[in-house]
Parts: structure tokens; sequence; C-alpha cells
């Protein structure tokens, strides 16, 4: 289980890091080519985590699915938006909750099974790599906007 937890903390810090230093201004910018912006990377990462592994005890807003679900983007955005601070916040405390799952809840099947998976390990699996393709897409969305704001 250790093996588990090092591979969420490592890849919820790679994730935080990623957005240290970034200005409030360059976390809503969509580039070119980019279908989404470093501000609904954090969302979609948290909702992703939440619906996959902690659906049953989720402390998220109901709109967070709408927000940062799949197939979502910030050109949609209409009401509440978290903010990126309270995102980062809420990203911090979810690793807290991911990390206290038990290890006997791995081989524990999903309510809905997902592209083949259905235990519970599976989608830590899953979320790991998630989590990692998507902080390529930010550090790469990152240095472009800071390669045109020179």
């Amino acid at each position: 289980m250790n093996y588990v937890q090092n591979q969420l903390t490592m890849m919820r810090k790679n994730l935080l890091k990623e957005i240290e230093g970034v200005t409030p201004e360059h976390m809503d910018i969509q580039p070119e080519g980019f279908n989404n912006t470093l501000h609904w990377h954090l969302g979609h990462v948290l909702t992703a985590a939440e619906k996959f592994l902690l659906d049953s005890s989720s402390t998220l807003p109901a709109n967070y699915g709408k927000l940062f679900g799949y197939g979502s983007k910030p050109a949609d955005w209409t009401g509440d938006v978290p903010s990126v601070d309270t995102l980062t916040q809420q990203l911090q405390e979810q690793l807290g909750r991911l990390l206290e799952i038990p290890e006997e809840r791995l081989t524990e099947k999903a309510a809905q099974p997902f592209m083949g998976m259905e235990a519970i390990g599976e989608f830590i699996n899953f979320i790991v790599l998630h989590e990692a393709n998507h902080i390529g897409q930010m550090h790469a969305m990152k240095l472009i906007i800071q390669s045109t704001d020179q």
C-alpha cells in the first residue's frame, strides 16, 4: 500500500508544483491549439479523482462535474466557478482522503466499471496516469503562455 500512497502523493505534489509561480491571469489563458486552461485542468483532475475513487464520500459541489467533467471547457462556464486557490486547497485536502483508502479496498469492485476497470486498485492506477497526463498538458501550456508573455 505504501507504493500506491507514494504514487498518489508524488503525482499530486507534481501537479501543485506545476502551478507554483503562475500568475492568476495566466491560469485562465487558453493557448492556441489547446481546449482548456490551467484553471480547468486543476478542477478536472480534482473532479476525476473524486468521481472514480471518492464518489460515495464526495465533498465537492454538484456543479463540478459540469464545469470540469470530460468534454467540458471554460468557454461554457456559467455561474459560480471556484477560484484557483479554492481548487488548490481542495486538491490538497483530497490527497488526504485518497491516502485514507484502506488496502483491503484495492480489490473491491467499483459500483460502475469503466473502460474495462472494475477494482478500486485499477481506478487508482488510472487516476495516477490521468493526473500525469494532465501535468504534461499543463507544463506545455505553461511554457507557451510564458513564452508569449515576454
